[in-house]
């Protein structure tokens, strides 16, 4: 072994539990866990009766507010059973859209909804902000306790956010010193939740600036997000919360404002995400389960979801934990991804502290390929915003990384637990790291187990 390989890799690791917490060949989840997850999911039946929102008043000229016509289309449809809520080619300017149970709203190729920027055209509903329930903006697209939902077509779904509209709100790069941003009422929204504050009572909207989602089903079973573009969202683009049965597949997201993260799982079950582009302002994908005290108190893990044929450009994570991950996070599986973008910063990547304190186990990934990444190609990072500031204890353990191939990095690999809460069993398997600009980190690992492992051309093993 290099001298590079020993001194880096397990100088700073603790108690280094060679054999991780299973064989590689032994009751390996990608044969015994994942075709159960992958047979389970499956799309929303709904009737194929056509409600063409123009016959309700619905308009193409990107210039007549279409929300009552499409609300309109969407109850008649309800009303009946269930059907196709149909926007035809042309563009349909529109506020929120409240789906119900049964109806799938189809946005064929050629046609674009077009959001509003103006917040008087989203009701103030239960939602999900940075892992805490409030009452806020609704989603652009929502659904509460609803079944049998989709969102279909080849279309477009523009959110019109920009940095005149929506984006200045989180105060982050681009806004200018006037402009209103959300940080008071986000502080306060954080002081609530710790304080158990009833949620019916963490009433925001109008003059906190706390942006919304672009589509939240909430709370809903059988939920289908299919062969759609989604652009310029004032947030997270697909986030369904508490939600069972959940497919994404074949949705090119393409926005690049403040936390503008492609698909956030949060607490939700059995989800699918699968034949994705992703080109974000911040993480491609993020699976989260709540912060802090509220996720506790829902305590609703996120668990059993695949990740697969994805193509990760622009973002800070390709697939990411966290860090929103109180209610915990487990049965992970993502293979055969592309990621390659000079502004991609992480293929792999857990955030986790101990004001968090979710545990993350159960994450595997496989035949992925990455021309570049900005930052490490795996990252553990247990120090993520508070840091050690908490009472809570983060758990990351059972990670497999399994042909990984990565062109260029700065470093293959950065696993930073605590002393006290280690990073457990991470193994990496057949993986090859180049460009790499400086060795890998282990602080505070137990059982890191490395086989098949190159990093710059030289062999690395524990």
């Amino acid at each position: 072994m290099s001298t590079f390989s020993r001194r880096h890799v397990l100088a700073a690791m603790t108690g280094a539990a060679l054999a991780g917490s299973r064989a590689w060949a032994a009751d390996d989840p990608w044969t015994t866990v994942y075709p159960q997850i992958l047979k389970r999911i499956q799309p929303p039946k709904i009737a194929a009766k056509q409600f063409e929102i123009t016959r309700f008043g619905a308009r193409a000229d990107g210039k007549t507010d279409c929300t009552d016509a499409i609300r309109k289309a969407i109850d008649e449809a309800a009303r009946v059973g269930g059907g196709r809520v149909m926007a035809r080619e042309g563009a349909f300017l529109t506020g929120a859209i409240h789906l119900k149970s049964n109806v799938n709203l189809v946005v064929e190729k050629g046609a674009t909804l077009r959001f509003s920027p103006d917040p008087k055209l989203y009701p103030i509903v239960l939602t999900r902000f940075e892992g805490l329930e409030c009452m806020n903006y609704s989603p652009f697209i929502y659904a509460f306790n609803q079944q049998n939902i989709a969102i279909t077509g080849g279309g477009t779904l523009d959110g019109q956010a920009s940095g005149e509209h929506w984006w200045p709100w989180a105060g982050k790069r681009g806004a200018r010193p006037d402009d209103p941003n959300q940080r008071k009422a986000r502080a306060a929204l954080v002081e609530m939740a710790e304080k158990g504050v009833p949620v019916a009572d963490r009433k925001f909207g109008d003059g906190a600036w706390l942006r919304p989602m672009f589509i939240q089903p909430y709370r809903c079973t059988n939920v289908q997000i299919e062969d759609v573009t989604i652009t310029n969202s004032p947030m997270y683009e697909m986030h369904p919360v508490l939600c069972r049965n959940v497919i994404a597949r074949n949705v090119k997201v393409s926005s690049h404002g403040p936390n503008n993260d492609g698909c956030d799982p949060e607490s939700s079950v059995d989800v699918l995400i699968d034949g994705c582009t992703f080109d974000t302002g911040d993480d491609c994908i993020a699976i989260k389960s709540g912060r802090n005290a509220d996720g506790r108190r829902l305590h609703s893990p996120s668990e059993n979801l695949i990740v697969q044929n994805c193509v990760m450009k622009d973002g800070h994570g390709g697939v990411t934990m966290g860090s929103e991950c109180s209610g915990g996070i487990r049965n992970v599986f993502a293979q055969d991804c592309q990621m390659d973008s000079p502004n991609l910063n992480v293929a792999l990547r857990f955030k986790n502290n101990a004001v968090r304190g979710g545990v993350i186990e159960h994450v595997y990934m496989r035949n992925v390929k990455a021309g570049q990444v900005a930052q490490a190609a795996i990252d553990v990072d247990f120090y993520y915003e508070e840091g050690e500031k908490g009472s809570f204890t983060p758990v990351v353990r059972d990670v497999e990384v399994v042909n990984l191939e990565v062109k260029k990095c700065t470093t293959p690999w950065s696993l930073r637990g605590f002393k006290s809460a280690p990073v457990r069993d991470i193994r990496i398997r057949n993986c090859t790291f180049a460009g790499a600009t400086k060795p890998p980190v282990a602080e505070n690992v137990e059982g890191l187990k490395l086989d098949n492992v190159t990093v710059n051309g030289k062999p690395v093993t524990a």
